[in-house]
């Protein structure tokens, strides 16, 4: 079953002239995990804004699995974007309040997701009280709560220094194997994408038109033993030798 559908989808910004997609189309299925790596600055948080209707295509149609009679998507960007006014349980219960809970009822179904994601005892904190890891997995509870049909996940530790990026890594990586969820992601980390993948889309040319698509056939469980095994590796080297050609090929990025 698709759990997101594009079809020849084309966008560009009007102001500019600049084509971002261009007749592009692929699909993600259901309880898959997928990345997509391409360098900063060329485009990839404005397909994720056509993903969640910010934006309106010129060509071409974006399906989603519905879920009931909506369509939910669950949006993590790169920093946390929590209300500093709310503290953390009201955070990341307001995606159910907008979606019709009852302050009360949001935040009885929003505790009961903190022990899994190691937030228990931040209930009554705010924000500012936090570490950046932690307010990332508040940020990521808040998108995943009223359990989605997709999770768009936007560079989500690429604000974080090194060591608790690794972290996070691990973190995510352990939840997403002891849950279903279909998960989008946009990452220019390489072993962060092959760590965390079922799939990883490669963009080949600009405007986004056509994109590589590698399995990432590496046994699940996973955890950072698993980026020295030759697979990781042949994986990684096959990568940088896709994004090395496009940057010799004038018609790529």
């Amino acid at each position: 079953m698709k759990a997101l559908e594009i079809n020849n989808l084309s966008f560009g910004y009007k102001d500019s002239g600049q084509l971002i997609v261009d007749d592009l189309s692929f699909d993600i299925n259901k309880n898959e995990f997928v990345t997509i790596i391409a360098p900063s600055g060329t485009g990839k948080s404005t397909l994720f804004r056509l993903i969640l209707g910010l934006l309106k295509p010129q060509k071409g149609n974006i399906n989603i699995l519905k879920d009931g009679n909506k369509n939910i998507i669950g949006y993590m960007p790169q920093k946390d974007s929590l209300m500093p006014w709310r503290n953390i349980l009201d955070n990341t219960a307001v995606g159910l309040e907008l979606n019709g809970y009852s302050k009360k009822e949001a935040r009885k179904v929003a505790a009961t997701y903190f022990e899994d994601f190691g937030l228990k005892g931040t209930e009554k904190y705010y924000p500012h009280e936090l570490s950046g890891g932690m307010r990332q997995r508040a940020s990521f509870l808040r998108a995943i709560v009223n359990n989605p049909s997709i999770i768009l996940l936007d560079e989500p530790f690429s604000s974080l220094d090194a060591l608790t990026r690794r972290k996070m890594q691990s973190w995510l990586l352990d939840l997403c194997q002891r849950q279903s969820n279909t998960v989008f992601m946009i990452t220019h980390d390489i072993e962060e994408a092959l760590l965390l993948s079922d799939r990883i889309l490669i963009c080949t040319e600009l405007p986004y038109r056509n994109l590589k698509s590698i399995d990432v056939n590496i046994e699940r469980p996973r955890n950072y033993e698993t980026t020295l095994s030759s697979e990781f590796i042949e994986l990684k080297r096959d990568i940088l030798n896709v994004l090395d050609s496009l940057e010799e090929n004038k018609g790529g990025i």
